[in-house]
């Protein structure tokens, strides 16, 4: 069976601004069906690994590459808009999204409640919700999240990284995003690299969370906190991206 082409691809992506290296060699691929999530400090570049991935940022050196035809959908770190600005949610969907279904995405998420309120009276759960569904519009072979919780409180952000697993194992896209918490994101999570301009470590979140380099960004009492949260899968996922059901060898080990 052959391996399907990855989603996405950097190798050795080097990204320079003006003396500052803020990334420095660094490689990552997002494949069909996974969950990849970048944690590190403020500063570890994790926006900027994000947005060259995009094409947003120029590399100085180094290569990315996406797979022909991906459909991206991207959820921005943060979004403003005015509060004077008479627009509402359903409106707000429709800015550059003309065909898509704006009540199914808005369903998908939770938050169909919300397609005629007014987009900057949303609390913080409801405008990632349906920053979200913006993003599930474009069909996205790979959403791309930036800081997805930002402003959410901490039962807030778990339902929402439960969300996030329930969306990928739906519509079997791929996902890259960036978090400061390694435990809140774990069982969503298939993939961490931990990153400081360079990768530190990567790896699944249990064995990232034991690596020193990992206690070195976030302290050896992070570990311990990664306990409350591991996940029982009952499902793995094929080489193309499909979940089927844990055979009685998965549930095992």
């Amino acid at each position: 069976m052959t391996t399907p082409e990855p989603l996405l691809t950097l190798t050795n992506a080097h990204v320079h601004l003006g003396t500052e290296d803020v990334l420095c060699g660094v490689d990552m691929a997002v494949q069909p069906g996974q969950v990849v999530t970048l944690v590190g400090p403020n500063g570890a570049g994790k926006t900027t690994l994000i947005r060259a991935a995009l094409g947003l940022v120029p590399l100085s050196e180094g290569q990315v590459s996406r797979r022909p035809g991906l459909r991206i959908g991207y959820m921005p770190q943060r979004l403003f808009v005015e509060d004077t600005l008479p627009l509402s949610v359903r409106r707000f969907l429709r800015l550059g999204q003309p065909d898509g279904d704006i009540r199914s995405a808005l369903e998908d998420v939770g938050a169909l409640e919300c397609l005629d309120k007014p987009f900057s009276r949303l609390s913080g759960g409801e405008m990632q919700r349906v920053l979200l569904a913006r993003a599930l519009l474009r069909q996205p072979d790979l959403l791309v999240l930036d800081e997805p919780v930002q402003g959410v409180d901490i039962s807030g952000q778990i339902e929402f990284y439960r969300l996030i697993g329930q969306i990928r194992e739906q519509r079997g896209c791929g996902v890259l995003m960036v978090s400061h918490d390694l435990h809140l994101v774990m069982a969503a999570t298939d993939l961490v690299i931990c990153l400081n301009r360079h990768v530190c470590c990567e790896g699944h979140p249990s064995s990232v969370s034991q690596d020193p380099a990992y206690h070195d960004l976030f302290g050896t009492s992070a570990a311990a906190t990664l306990a409350v949260y591991h996940h029982h899968h009952d499902h793995h996922h094929a080489v193309d991206g499909h979940v089927e059901p844990a055979t009685e060898e998965d549930a095992h080990g």
